[in-house]
């Protein structure tokens, strides 16, 4: 374990409102005004601290929210995206161009695998799919295309954790840029700090923590974020994945409790796994002992913040998992739905949503099963409620 503190990272970053506000004030403007015409023309040719351009480029708030995103990080800067999605496309947009190639982890999230697998290649990028265990595998792959390395820190839905000082070793040998998605483990893992060139997030998930909003963020050294804002190449600047700043100031609010809530979700997250496991049923949690990846995750993760929210099981067959979901929403276990890091629990099948995208034949080949349901195990004050409402569930679907 690590004794890094992002919290503390977070907790030290101060900012006011013009007014002396504790919360920096919502700049609810798209453009900005400039004193003078030579200003305006230097804005537009580089970055100029405190002085802004355009809403589409930067703006005040989602400035201070993407400095509190290095800080937790402990990356030189940050951009905030529209979207998940938004922020891993446009790493790869910045990073590729037509006729190179990305090494990608095999189970990842299934709007990833749509996006590496159907769409990057109508603009000449090819994505390869590896076991990112396999670290001969993986660089038996590197060709001279090879541009990035991509991989989840807990890999979305089996929860497996990566080796990331590893790919990092195996990434900067070969002059390539590691790419880690830490969706699941914000505060948890730290991948920058692991040997990960850039960090991505959907901030619509753990970070902001209420389902209200959808955003996203990439986390690297300052020449890449000049690279994305730059306004004659930059992806983010063109592509307009621009976050709201009404949402930048919400979710800015919400991360200074961030750390409260990771450790919630992985204390009941923990109890949930435990409990389930002892009953017979087959869990994917890192944070069992009895997990192929408890000792990784353990050297990996920051001392205090749990082993994560995210816990999968495997019922069997779908006809089983889809009973099962419906009766613990019946039973007020939480909601079916897809998502994560709402303070209530919430659960699904992957195979027939988050990742219904990756087709059969890999679902398969990854241990993907029809029988799966991922849970996003929510704050509950007394998870053994949820619990039992779980174990009656399943005694009355006579899974166990």
């Amino acid at each position: 374990m690590h004794n890094f503190d992002p919290s503390i990272a977070i907790q030290d970053y101060l900012v006011f409102g013009e007014f002396g506000d504790v919360n920096p004030s919502i700049t609810d403007s798209s453009t900005f005004t400039f004193l003078s015409p030579e200003k305006m023309e230097e804005s537009f040719s580089h970055e100029i601290e405190g002085c802004f351009l355009y809403s589409r480029h930067w703006n005040p708030i989602n400035k201070y929210l993407s400095n509190a995103l290095a800080r937790m990080e402990d990356t030189e800067s940050a951009q905030v995206t529209a979207s998940g999605m938004s922020a891993i496309s446009s790493v790869m947009l910045q990073l590729c161009s037509s006729g190179d190639e990305v090494i990608s982890e095999r189970t990842i999230y299934g709007g990833t695998y749509a996006l590496f697998k159907n769409f990057l290649p109508k603009l000449g990028i090819n994505v390869k799919f590896a076991d990112i265990k396999n670290l001969s595998e993986i660089e038996g792959l590197i060709t001279d295309k090879t541009k990035i390395i991509y991989a989840e820190s807990i890999s979305n839905p089996l929860l497996e954790v990566t080796d990331i000082p590893s790919l990092g070793w195996l990434a900067k040998k070969h002059g390539l840029k590691l790419v880690i998605d830490n969706t699941f483990s914000p505060m948890i893992i730290s991948p920058a700090r692991l040997g990960a060139d850039i960090v991505v997030h959907s901030m619509t998930k753990f970070i902001n923590g209420t389902s209200d909003c959808v955003a996203g963020c990439i986390c690297s050294d300052s020449e890449f974020v000049h690279q994305l804002t730059d306004v004659n190449s930059g992806s983010t600047m063109l592509l307009g994945g621009v976050l709201d700043s009404l949402r930048a100031a919400g979710i800015l609010k919400n991360l200074h409790t961030l750390h409260i809530r990771m450790k919630k979700h992985g204390e009941n997250a923990l109890y949930l796994a435990e409990n389930l496991e002892g009953l017979g049923i087959k869990v994917f949690y890192p944070g069992l002992k009895s997990s192929a990846y408890h000792e990784l995750i353990n050297s990996l993760m920051n001392r205090g913040f749990g082993y994560g929210g995210m816990m999968t099981i495997d019922v069997g067959s779908y006809d089983k998992a889809s009973s099962l979901l419906k009766m613990m929403q019946d039973e007020k276990v939480g909601y079916l739905a897809v998502s994560l890091g709402y303070f209530k629990t919430l659960f699904s099948s992957p195979a027939h949503s988050t990742s219904s995208e990756i087709p059969q034949e890999e679902r398969e080949k990854s241990g993907l099963s029809d029988g799966l349901i991922r849970f996003s195990v929510g704050l509950d004050n007394n998870i053994e409620v949820a619990y039992n409402r779980i174990k009656k569930c399943m005694i009355k679907l006579k899974i166990i």
